[in-house]
């Protein structure tokens, strides 16, 4: 079988062959290179290979650097690759011109090649962080999804909710990190469902007592499956499947906690897993119109919701509705 290099792809751009040579001899060890002469060839290998970093001259005839970076950012497929100038103008104003244009860094000639792995390092990190970022929240929706398919037919309700949940939080006050954070941990919230039999799940009727004493069960499986965790999302996520079921008055499950016993988050999502429960289809009901939903939350307020974060949600109503249409069943 033919050896596959699966090291990360540099693509180096200037018109110079001279500097592509040393960019070449400081980078081939350790990393797959793709070379370019001009613009709109880099623009072409960019399109096609989609390299991992790019090391892009400023002053090149024809297309400069600032035009190629420019068309590389308005374009979705390329727009997320980073890239690092390499060039020898000094000026602030340069500078400052290719990061409004979208570059991440500068690198000045001529180059010093600690510099330049360094700074290809530290960018490449970067990626590999963002990767895991998005790989992280797309195992998070899928978990979600998994137990969301057990008496929903599509699983978008963990989709809408951890938005409304976002939109929600944002308006309380939590900072963009936290409400993000809040957003890629909202989908688990139901994720003990996995442990409940689907002829309980699925009852188009009403559960009787020892039904619900096991639908009731679920809050606390879903702590189970997430675990205790040092990361962060995950420990938001144990606390909001633990307590999206309890209600601000005391009255619900699992443990009976009341007010600013039940962690916000919870709290949060409580509202925004309601909502959107109300408004969609289930197996034992049809769905509510937003009116009747939003009534029923303004009725609950104080009892079974928190009255601030109500106050919330109605006052991003419209953004939440907008939520709803994109992604409607």
């Amino acid at each position: 079988m033919p050896f596959k290099d699966t090291r990360q792809v540099l693509l180096l751009v200037d018109d110079e062959p001279a500097n592509l040579h040393v960019l070449k001899h400081i980078l081939q060890e350790h990393y797959r290179l793709l070379f370019a002469r001009d613009g709109q060839r880099a623009l072409e290998l960019a399109a096609a290979e989609r390299p991992q970093l790019i090391l892009l001259d400023v002053m090149m005839p024809g297309m400069t650097g600032h035009e190629v970076c420019a068309q590389l950012k308005s374009d979705p497929h390329t727009s997320d690759i980073p890239v690092i100038f390499v060039t020898a103008l000094s000026n602030v104003d340069d500078e400052i011109r290719g990061f409004e244009l979208g570059a991440v860094d500068y690198i000045t000639k001529p180059v010093s090649a600690p510099i330049v792995k360094a700074r290809v390092r530290t960018h490449l990190s970067l990626v590999r962080a963002e990767v895991l970022r998005e790989t992280r929240l797309n195992i998070v929706q899928a978990l979600g999804m998994a137990a969301e398919y057990k008496d929903n037919e599509t699983g978008l309700h963990v989709i809408r909710m951890s938005h409304f949940s976002r939109i929600i939080a944002l308006e309380a006050g939590f900072s963009a990190e936290e409400a993000d954070e809040l957003l890629h941990a909202a989908p688990m919230h139901d994720v003990g469902k996995i442990g409940i039999p689907d002829a309980i799940l699925q009852k188009p009727g009403k559960l009787d007592d020892a039904e619900w004493k096991i639908m009731q069960k679920h809050p606390e499986i879903g702590a189970q499956i997430i675990g205790e965790h040092d990361a962060s999302m995950l420990k938001m996520a144990h606390r909001i499947a633990l307590g999206h079921h309890e209600k601000w008055d005391g009255s619900g499950y699992p443990a009976g906690l009341a007010g600013n016993a039940i962690p916000i988050e919870a709290r949060i999502v409580a509202i925004a897993d309601v909502f959107d429960a109300l408004t969609s289809v289930r197996p034992y009901k049809k769905a509510w119109s937003v009116e009747d939903a939003v009534a029923l939350i303004r009725e609950q307020s104080g009892r079974h919701f928190d009255p601030d974060l109500v106050d919330c949600f109605l006052r991003r109503l419209d953004d939440i509705n907008h939520i709803r249409e994109r992604w409607a069943e």
